[in-house]
């Protein structure tokens, strides 16, 4: 019957244009969506997005009633140093008295500490239960995550029975072909599998968010909005019936209000890039030295910095599909900027190049590739289409268009849905041994989630919190 949605991905595009945009195209369906105001846009200062969103316009956003907290602060770096502008965005927060969502992977002792005290109150980001354990202690709630990329329900489920009233589900990112099958009622009956109690199960999926965001949803108690679903039983929990302010909006997996198309908004400046755009140069000196490579770890967000000797030959660095070293790249789409290009192993591509425009959290292009001229095709591909998902290899070219922002499609979900797994068996049948290569792809520009990622300068050391060269100086 509702949602808590993020609309920081097209604030990162758009700026409070669209977030906007989201809550005009919200209102086209009964289902309550309930929006933050972006807190990080971009995530950090040393990110180039498309827009950027001061203090001052986090606040005006959250003057607004259908804005119901402040979206996950995702530069806890800056929260913990006190960050001028950081806390100016909180306090506009707190004195409204909107909830603070959180963003804090890894963080622990005094440094975890500083930033609850700094009134953030939920983190998503647990990725072993004595971290959750300890924020829990702290006076956190928990947002036990179950994505496409990111899985940590089963570690951190048992919360369920000893916290229910402190904990909330969430995906954070999900497949389109995963999502048409389910979402927090998955997370439920998982719940259930696991020995949850069915009332401690759903008072984390139904009750909490509502309780935590002050949202706009009824409760089953005199005078509230009659917003309830009904279900065949309380253990496979599958939907009969929604009703929404007491009107009958869904019935037997069908909704039954008419389908809007959404208009398109955008903003897509890349030009089309040549194959030597994505050579890494480097000098004699560096011949035998390791190298920077981003570890890509499947089912997390989190990524290790591995140090390995690359192959090298006529003063390139390049690809090495055998030894599973590819190459990584990050396209500017604001401006038209040369690509910047490292490093990542774990993909596993054995050819071809996979590409996309949905790249936490400034949305610039990021593609992984087996050589630079597929590198190329593939960018070039989500170029044309001016944002979207491609892959290649060989004679083969398929691509998924994401008009809207280079983030969303126009089209409904299912056919979007079946597009998208062609796309991810593609990437699987050339080598990629990854669970969700597109989703893991997306989060290797996210310069907010350990270790080393590619920012749009090179590489980002994020534990250090500074930009890194492929190879250490002499």
């Amino acid at each position: 019957v509702a949602t808590i949605s993020d609309p920081h991905e097209i604030a990162n595009v758009l700026g409070t244009a669209g977030v906007e945009y989201m809550l005009d195209d919200a209102r086209a369906a009964p289902l309550k969506v309930h929006f933050g105001a972006p807190s990080c846009v971009p995530a950090t200062p040393f990110d180039r997005a498309g827009a950027t969103l001061a203090a001052a316009d986090v606040a005006a956003l959250l003057d607004r009633q259908e804005i119901k907290y402040l979206s996950e602060m995702m530069n806890y770096p800056g929260v913990v140093a006190g960050d001028a502008e950081v806390f100016a965005k909180l306090a506009a927060a707190r004195t409204r008295n909107k909830p603070i969502d959180g963003h804090a992977p890894r963080l622990r002792g005094a440094p975890l500490a500083k930033y609850v005290a700094a009134g953030i109150s939920t983190d998503h980001e647990c990725f072993t239960l004595p971290e959750a354990l300890e924020k829990l202690s702290l006076g956190m709630k928990i947002l036990i995550r179950e994505g496409s990329a990111a899985r940590n329900f089963d570690e951190l489920v048992s919360l369920l029975a000893d916290y229910p009233d402190r904990c909330m589900l969430c995906s954070d990112d999900k497949h389109p072909h995963q999502l048409i099958e389910g979402h927090i009622d998955q997370l439920v009956r998982r719940a259930l599998s696991h020995g949850i109690d069915v009332l401690d199960a759903l008072q984390a999926a139904c009750v909490n968010p509502v309780l935590h965001y002050g949202l706009d949803v009824g409760l089953l108690r005199p005078g509230d909005a009659a917003d309830f679903l009904e279900v065949n039983d309380l253990k496979r929990l599958d939907v009969r019936r929604v009703f929404i302010n007491g009107e009958l909006v869904a019935a037997d997996g069908r909704a039954l209000w008419p389908r809007s198309r959404s208009t398109v908004v955008n903003q897509f400046h890349a030009l089309e890039k040549v194959p030597i755009d994505f050579a890494i140069p480097v000098s004699t000196d560096v011949a035998g030295r390791e190298a920077r490579v981003i570890e890509a770890l499947d089912g997390q967000l989190v990524t290790g910095c591995l140090r390995i000797r690359p192959t090298i030959a006529a003063g390139r660095v390049l690809a090495d599909p055998q030894r599973d070293l590819l190459k990584i790249t990050l396209v500017d789409r604001y401006e038209n900027r040369p690509p910047v290009t490292a490093l990542v192993k774990n993909f596993g591509l054995k050819q071809g190049a996979i590409a996309s425009s949905v790249s936490h959290d400034s949305h610039n292009i990021v593609a992984v590739g087996a050589d630079d001229e597929a590198l190329c095709r593939a960018v070039n591909l989500v170029i044309a289409a001016r944002g979207g998902l491609a892959a290649v290899a060989g004679t083969t070219e398929q691509v998924l268009p994401l008009p809207i922002a280079g983030l969303m499609s126009d089209q409904d979900g299912p056919t979007v849905a079946r597009q998208y797994a062609a796309l991810e068996k593609l990437a699987k049948a050339w080598g990629s041994m990854l669970e969700a290569p597109f989703m893991t792809l997306s989060f290797m520009a996210l310069t907010v989630i350990p270790s080393l990622k590619l920012g749009p300068t090179g590489l980002f050391d994020v534990d250090r919190f500074t930009p890194v060269d492929l190879f250490d100086e002499n």
